[in-house]
């Protein structure tokens, strides 16, 4: 029997880090720990869209899904960040887990390597052109975590580069994340499955209002 976390617990850990840093965020900037405990959150994210892409049973209903829970999160996301109720210079984390699942759509879809590479280029530009959280780095992330998802040592490697040189700063604390990642047992635990999308939306509506209140 494997031991280890299933992707249900993951999710959790996931989701627990990220309320953490946008606690911290926007209630106790002045304390760096919410930000370090939140860059987690992201990479684990970007593993589990990998795992979603391999065992969903219909890859355009998945992104259909990222998708609209894209559009549903981003007024409370601009509302947040800028103050408006729509703000494109800044895009919410679901496009770029979007942009990551339509990469590797099309990538598995290419026959020489030029193509794929250049696939790769386009659609990690995308995640800069369209302003999304972590940007084209993210999207790649993303990608790294498929490329490499049976390779161990190049896949602890890649994600080290990214989170610790290419972001840097407090981003290189996102290194963490493999910890629990490298304890997947391959398991899908609990169902629950629109929770997790859900949550993201609403925990920001939910700390927006008490901004507003306080």
């Amino acid at each position: 029997m494997k031991i280890g976390l299933n992707s249900f617990q993951l999710k959790i850990i996931a989701v627990i880090t990220m309320i953490i840093d946008h606690v911290g965020l926007f209630f106790f900037p002045q304390y760096t720990i919410f930000r370090i405990i939140g860059r987690i959150s992201f990479p684990i994210f970007a593993f589990l869209v990998v795992e979603g892409f391999y065992h969903t049973s219909n890859i355009l209903k998945y992104m259909l899904r990222l998708g609209v829970f894209a559009i549903f999160s981003e007024i409370p996301f601009d509302l947040l960040t800028t103050g408006r109720v729509l703000d494109l210079r800044h895009q919410n984390v679901f496009f770029t887990l979007l942009i990551g699942v339509i990469l590797l759509y099309f990538y598995e879809k290419q026959y020489s390597k030029f193509s794929k590479v250049s696939t790769v280029f386009l659609i990690m530009l995308a995640g800069d052109i369209f302003r999304t959280d972590y940007g084209a780095w993210g999207v790649l992330m993303i990608f790294c975590f498929f490329i490499f998802r049976e390779r161990l040592l190049e896949k602890i490697v890649s994600i080290l580069v990214i989170n610790v040189f290419v972001f840097g700063n407090i981003q290189m604390f996102g290194a963490l994340a493999l910890l629990p990642i490298c304890l997947y047992n391959g398991k899908k635990g609990k169902g629950y499955k629109y929770f997790f999308y859900f949550i993201y939306p609403v925990h920001l509506w939910i700390i927006w209002a008490i901004k507003i209140i306080i």
